[in-house]
């Protein structure tokens, strides 16, 4: 069971759906559903469209390059079936997914890290710019009051002396 990529939106395309399209030069185009297929035609570019992969990779949303990738590109040449191999083969998918899923969450919590402190230094920015309207008009009474006694116990000391 082959799993194909939509060309459009790089999404799986499951053996008996979607669509292929057969070019003249004899280039197949595999497409998950007729919204990939209507965009293509209408010579859509993918990058521009925000709801596909193409997108997401080009904006920064997406991790775009990383060594694990290799692992699924096709390889057509033809290798002799050996169990060990096969299994060797297995595992190895296995831990490549692992890592594959450990690297794309710490993109995505560095991506949201930023967004994060973006967000607390908009918020100090907004309380520093409104802080009358937290500060209670009692509190403000407290500290003159505070500041008179002060005041006023300064200068009955500079008249005892």
């Amino acid at each position: 069971m082959r799993l194909e990529k939509c060309y459009y939106c790089s999404s799986p395309v499951y053996p008996g759906h979607g669509t292929m399209f057969v070019r003249n030069d004899c280039k197949t185009f595999m497409f998950c559903r007729s919204k990939c297929n209507r965009n293509f035609k209408r010579k859509r570019n993918p990058r521009k469209a925000k709801w596909t992969k193409a997108f997401r990779k080009s904006s920064g949303k997406e991790l775009a390059i990383d060594p694990a990738f290799e692992f699924e590109k096709r390889r057509y040449v033809p290798v002799k079936y050996d169990r060990e191999l096969w299994q060797k083969t297995v595992a190895t998918m296995k831990k490549v997914e692992e890592i594959k899923n450990k690297r794309q969450n710490q993109f995505i919590m560095n991506r949201l890290k930023k967004g994060k402190e973006l967000r607390k230094e908009a918020d100090i920015k907004e309380v520093q710019k409104n802080i009358s309207l937290i500060k209670s008009p009692a509190a403000t009474t407290a500290r003159l009051e505070q500041k008179l006694v002060q005041v006023i116990r300064e200068d009955s000391d500079v008249e005892m002396e």
